[in-house]
């Protein structure tokens, strides 16, 4: 457990370095999907196997199987995000199964008190509510989300709070009511990829998750924040926090970096301003960049994990022992399926 010292003059709980360092081998692994659509597949394909890979996962040991709300992008198939929720939840058992996250935003809070009240009661004790500010796509598709932009992300502090209210015991005279969803303990996690919702999150006492597969800019200034300005509350009485990051492990350096190519491409082709399908990986990628693309696809993947067991092994107990954080989060984008699952079977090896 993280070391903690008070700071009386404020009142609030500090951090200071760690007592005990984790290990790797301590920490709860978890899986991130956002149902990834091959170049030549379909939509249908990719949810049937997220459905394998959960399944799989589970066999495993892993602790949570979340999946993201994007929208208008052609290579994400996870825009009905609470449906799959209970499509994964009802072909798998014990593994807890959620949200990375619903872009809040783009909904009622009413309606997603309902729908994972809805998927709670149907999956007692397994299902997380991960939370984000952006609308997950571009402005035009945030219109025919929302109909209308008079509900910035600067509100979704408000909306977290009504949205905890209605899973909360009604009180006396509420008029709207959660049905279901009212008075089921369901886990809320804030997601970022910023200090914004380390912030919220500390002073909610909620736990928080980092989008660092993506965003690695500020992950240790929000790492430090919120544990810095964690308050303790009646859903979390110490601070919890976890982050993605993205691996690709394979029996050798050299399978696991040309699997890695698909990644790099996706995130080319996003950089151009021009989405495609996941693609096939490719045995010589330097010939399809420039420098200074290769450059700012290696920024936004920094912390990506890719190699042989040890390998990934040495970079993840790496990345644990500057972070200290309290849950890993695994995005691996592979373009074949069986190599995706070989990957997830390495890692929970480790």
């Amino acid at each position: 457990m993280e070391g903690k010292m008070k700071d009386k003059k404020q009142g609030k709980t500090t951090s200071t370095m760690p007592d005990n360092p984790k290990k790797l081998k301590d920490v709860p692994l978890s899986v991130l999907d956002l149902v990834m659509v091959n170049s030549g597949s379909t939509p249908g394909r990719s949810i049937r196997n997220s459905l394998d890979l959960a399944q799989h996962a589970e066999r495993w040991g892993y602790k949570r199987y979340w999946l993201a709300e994007h929208h208008n992008i052609k290579s994400v198939a996870s825009t009905a995000t609470s449906v799959l929720i209970g499509f994964i939840a009802g072909g798998t058992s014990t593994i807890r199964v959620g949200s990375g996250g619903i872009m809040l935003p783009n909904h009622a809070p009413l309606v997603i008190a309902e729908q994972f009240g809805t998927l709670e009661t149907l999956y007692p004790g397994r299902i997380d509510l991960g939370l984000g500010r952006a609308p997950g796509t571009d402005r035009m598709t945030a219109m025919a989300l929302r109909r209308n932009l008079d509900d910035s992300e600067e509100d979704f502090p408000n909306n977290v709070i009504e949205l905890q209210d209605y899973f909360s015991v009604a009180k006396p005279g509420t008029r709207v009511r959660a049905t279901p969803g009212e008075g089921l303990k369901i886990p809320i996690w804030l997601l970022g990829s910023s200090i914004f919702s380390a912030e919220l999150s500390a002073m909610l006492g909620l736990p928080f998750a980092f989008a660092s597969h993506f965003a690695p800019s500020y992950l240790n200034a929000a790492v430090r924040i919120y544990r810095d300005k964690f308050r303790a509350s009646d859903n979390l009485k110490e601070s919890y926090i976890m982050a993605a990051v993205n691996v690709i492990a394979a029996d050798t350096d050299e399978e696991a970096k040309r699997l890695f190519t698909s990644l790099q491409l996706r995130s080319l082709a996003m950089i151009r301003g021009n989405p495609i399908l996941f693609p096939a990986p490719v045995e010589d990628i330097d010939s399809m960049w420039s420098i200074q693309e290769k450059y700012a696809v290696n920024e936004l993947l920094k912390y990506s994990f890719v190699g042989e067991p040890d390998a990934v092994k040495k970079g993840l107990q790496n990345f644990l022992d500057k972070t200290q954080v309290d849950e890993i989060m695994v995005v691996s984008h592979i373009f074949d399926h069986n190599a995706r699952l070989r990957s997830f079977e390495i890692l929970h090896t480790i």
